[in-house]
């Protein structure tokens, strides 16, 4: 596509209509810039798509793979970061970064830092995601922290 090769520091996605399966294009440009279009084949016009969750009617659309899902935190795809879920995965530095927040090791430096300001559902993945320290499997946070109320003897 033309575009492409003009906006190279854009990431083009063009769909063949409202279903995150139905693309046309995609620049696979290493850029967390996008530009997403959806071509209408009766006007042969190409729409620009403001907000890629609404117009796929889902909660997560991936920025790396066009897949959509319910849960945006447990999504798994080669061109996002398992750790701070960038788009472009991190690299490796020599030694794992630590956040006691969350219980989770990242990275690098910058990877510790996109996962204290990337969000989903206007939560940060460090706010929505931990570690367990008890058996250290990744599970999500829950909303609200429930207290229990004992009965009187």
């Amino acid at each position: 596509m033309r575009f492409q090769e003009h906006f190279e520091e854009y990431r083009i996605v063009v769909f063949g209509g409202l279903n995150c399966e139905d693309v046309y294009f995609d620049g696979q440009v290493e850029s967390e810039k996008r530009i997403n279009l959806v071509y209408d084949d009766v006007k042969r016009h190409y729409h620009v798509i403001n907000n890629l969750t609404g117009a796929m009617a889902r909660r997560y659309v991936c920025k790396g793979c066009n897949k959509g899902c319910r849960r945006g935190v447990m999504h798994k795809c080669g061109e996002t970061c398992s750790d701070c879920k960038s788009v472009l995965p991190c690299t490796f530095a020599e030694e794992r970064v630590p956040c006691e927040s969350c219980n989770r090791h990242f990275r690098s430096c910058s990877c510790f830092e996109k996962h204290k300001t990337n969000k989903l559902e206007g939560k940060t993945f460090c706010e929505k995601v931990r570690n367990c320290p008890v058996c250290n499997m990744c599970v999500a946070r829950k909303s609200r922290m429930f207290q229990t109320v004992l009965p009187e003897l």
